[in-house]
């Protein structure tokens, strides 16, 4: 079984597409073509096509994985859970998720300092929401702890101007209902009742 043609994929340009005997066989990536070695004219076992099959398909895997990484950061748990709901299989799923470490787009203390970055960027929100969130993301006690201690973010500034913007909305002219929408943002009563008490 000999190797006839290796060529760029229409659709995806990236990927390699492998013909033996004149008919296609399977597809690789750039990386993992040029890591296993492929040429044309190189011969082929029955067995080494089969084993270059799966290749491709845990290949392709890989790369859409890669694809939903560099989106934007994730946490651990947010990669786990898309590979489940992709049925990756798990021993190749711990492969993926290797690689991706060893590419640094995948690390909980990376990801935790994004989001308290980018929640803060878009929003006045309170250290208590940012736990409450990185929690749901299943990132560790340990380096939540650690990102919000490197947090600068005055909470009593952020919440003064989160009364201020809302303020302006006719629905929070009412205090008990700024309060109340105050609180759900995980803001404490004693900060509130103080942000609060020459306002009105």
């Amino acid at each position: 079984m000999k190797i006839t043609e290796i060529k760029p994929q229409v659709k995806q340009t990236s990927r390699y597409s492998i013909y033996i005997d004149g008919k296609y066989a399977f597809s690789l990536s750039e990386a993992a073509l040029l890591e296993q070695q492929l040429v044309s004219g190189q011969e082929l076992t029955a067995a080494e096509v089969k084993s270059y099959k799966k290749l491709s398909v845990d290949d392709k895997l890989y790369g859409n994985a890669l694809r939903y990484a560099v989106m934007r950061p994730h946490s651990h748990w947010e990669m786990q859970t898309y590979l489940k709901r992709k049925k990756v299989e798990e021993p190749v799923a711990q492969q993926i998720l290797q690689k991706l470490e060893q590419l640094n787009l995948l690390d909980d203390l990376a990801f935790a300092r994004s989001w308290v970055a980018s929640r803060h960027l878009l929003k006045a929100v309170s250290r208590r929401r940012l736990v409450q969130e990185l929690k749901q993301k299943h990132v560790s006690e340990d380096v939540i702890a650690s990102v919000l201690e490197e947090d600068e973010t005055d909470e009593r500034a952020t919440l003064a101007e989160l009364v201020a913007k809302k303020r302006q909305l006719s629905q929070y002219q009412d205090k008990t209902k700024l309060m109340q929408y105050l609180a759900r943002q995980g803001f404490s009563y004693d900060d509130i009742k103080s942000a609060l008490q020459d306002d009105y």
